[in-house]
This record gives C-alpha cells, sequence and structure tokens, in this order.
C-alpha cells in the first residue's frame, strides 16, 4: 500500500509539473526577487496564484493568512516566507478524516459529471479501490443516455470483480437505481455505486432525473449513507469551477473527483474549487490505469505542486 502510495506521489510530481512551472518558477523569482516584504511583494504574489488557477477566493485566503504569519513569526526575509505559503495552502486544503465517512458506513454514492471528464472510468476505479478494502461493491449503470457508457462500465466492473446492474441504453435511470437498491439489499453490498448521466446544458433534465433517483433513494434505501461526487477535468481549470457551481445548484455535492491532472498547467485549480465552493476535492487522478485515481491528500498535493521532497525518502 505504501508502495502504491509513493508510485502514485512520484507520478504527481510528474503530473503537475506543468502547474509547477506556472506557478512555483514565478513565486521562487519573488522570493529571490524582493529584498523586502512589502504590498509589492504581496501584491505579486497574488498575481501569481491567481494567474494559477487559484482563484480569487482561496489566493485572498492565503494571502491574508501568509501576512498573519509572518507577522506572529516576526520574519523579515522575503525567502523565508515560502515555508510559509506552502502551510498556508495546505491549511486551505485539509479536507479532514470524515470526508470519507461513506466508508465505513452501508452508502450510496452517485457520481454525476459530463460527458468527457473520465466520470465512468472514475466509476470504476473508485470501485477497485473499494473492492481492494474488502468492501462489497455493487455497481449500477445509470448513465443510460450514452451508448458506451454501460459497456464501458461493464468492463471496468469485471475488472474490479463487483457486480452490476443496469446498462441498457434509453432505460429509465431511476429504475435501474431501483433493481440495483434492491440486488445490493439482497447481497448486503456495503457500498453501492451509481453512475448516472449529467447533462448541463439541459438543467431541468437533469435535475427531474436526479430529483427521481433522490426519490428512489429515500424510498427504498433510506438506511444507507448518501454521497455524490461530481467528476471535473482538470485540464479545464476555471471551466471545471463553472460545472462545478452548475451542479451544485442542481443538487447536493459532497465531494469532487479531479481527473486528467497529469500534464496540465491548470493544477491549481483544486485549491480553488475547495476555497471557492466549499466543497472538497476528494479524489484526483493522474493517469490511466486503476491506481491512478488516490484519495486526496492535501499534503502530497501542495508538496508535488512545489515539488516539496517526502520525508520519508
Amino acid at each position: 500500500m505504501a508502495e502504491e502510495k509513493k508510485g502514485f506521489f512520484k507520478r504527481l510530481v510528474a503530473g503537475l509539473s506543468k502547474t509547477r512551472n506556472n506557478i512555483v518558477s514565478g513565486i521562487d523569482s519573488i522570493f529571490s526577487g524582493f529584498s523586502s516584504i512589502d504590498d509589492d511583494f504581496y501584491e505579486e504574489i497574488e498575481e501569481i496564484l491567481v494567474m494559477g488557477d487559484l482563484g480569487i477566493n482561496a489566493t485572498t485566503a492565503i494571502i491574508e493568512d501568509l501576512k498573519k504569519k509572518v507577522k506572529e513569526n516576526r520574519i523579515k526575509e522575503p525567502k523565508e516566507c515560502k515555508a510559509l505559503l506552502i502551510k498556508s495552502i495546505k491549511e486551505q486544503m485539509d479536507i479532514g478524516e470524515a470526508a470519507y465517512e461513506f466508508e465505513n458506513r452501508q452508502s450510496v454514492v452517485l457520481v454525476i459529471g459530463v460527458n468527457g471528464v473520465g466520470k465512468t472510468t472514475s466509476v470504476g476505479k473508485l470501485a477497485g479501490k473499494l473492492k481492494d478494502q474488502g468492501k462489497k461493491v455493487v455497481l449500477a449503470a445509470a448513465d443510460t443516455f450514452r451508448a458506451a457508457a454501460g459497456e464501458q462500465l461493464t468492463e471496468w466492473a469485471n475488472r474490479a470483480g463487483v457486480d452490476i446492474i443496469g446498462g441498457q441504453e434509453g432505460a429509465d435511470p431511476a429504475a435501474v437505481v431501483y433493481d440495483a437498491v434492491a440486488a445490493a439489499k439482497s447481497r448486503k453490498a456495503d457500498v453501492l455505486l451509481c453512475d448516472t448521466a449529467g447533462r448541463l446544458h439541459n438543467k431541468k433534465n437533469l435535475m427531474q432525473e436526479l430529483g427521481k433517483i433522490d426519490r428512489v433513494l429515500e424510498r427504498e434505501y433510506p438506511e444507507a449513507y448518501r454521497e455524490t461526487l461530481v467528476v471535473l477535468d482538470g485540464t479545464t481549470g476555471q471551466n471545471a469551477l463553472a460545472q462545478a457551481r452548475q451542479f451544485q445548484e442542481v443538487t447536493d455535492i459532497t465531494g469532487i473527483i479531479l481527473t486528467k491532472l497529469d500534464g496540465t498547467a491548470k493544477g491549481g485549480i483544486a485549491v480553488a474549487i475547495q476555497a471557492e465552493l466549499g466543497i472538497p476535492v476528494k479524489y484526483i487522478g493522474v493517469g490511466e490505469t486503476i491506481d491512478d485515481l488516490q484519495k486526496f491528500n492535501a499534503d502530497d498535493f501542495v508538496n508535488a505542486l512545489f515539488d516539496v521532497k517526502q520525508e520519508d525518502e
């Protein structure tokens, strides 16, 4: 397990290299270029963080916190601010242990997201992860809108060795969830993982669909702990943030799966989403294999972003 985590950290460091070049090289030149800590110094840092897709809210909070830490620690040298800045960013992103409560309970996890963000793949990877933790997982293929979604999910289910319900194109998603709940109960599943469609350009339909699924779950499976994860494509930066906002208007989101963080310069969006929307990033993906989806860890993420060496190396 530790090996896998270490391998993932290496991939994260590599995956975030473009984001790092986008943010860190600029910040380093400020730390070495300024001889004193003044308003200009803070403004320059602020500009780089905003340009790095960290978003206005997160950046403002980070800068305020940095100013406070500089004052408390009576720091005079700009160079000494780097460690404090890293600490501030980590604190902004820490999601706490309770974020994965669903793993300890009998639960239903709904996964939503527009086509093309890696949603079905994320559902498959998540199923594999939970199965590896010894959980009994049932998959519901309730994205009946996209022709290939059912086939794709069936492939992942076979790979992960978990049961799958549904997958017929054009079927009623709520009916698929209804059948999946019955299966989850009879098979005493720990987690019912539902892949659902997310079509944002017609919010009304999406709301109705999710509303129907909601009612089925409330009626048929009231004892299950509920988790709703939105999958966002990290390469789209501020666009991902806008998408998350729109989904938030439609349903109660408990977390984000941020995919495709490898090879994007917009990895800073992970910080923004959390600060702007108050929704934690719970999983991040940096590639194609089943191990490339991991729980989000603020320390690891920020260390990888700033290429800080891990203690145990």
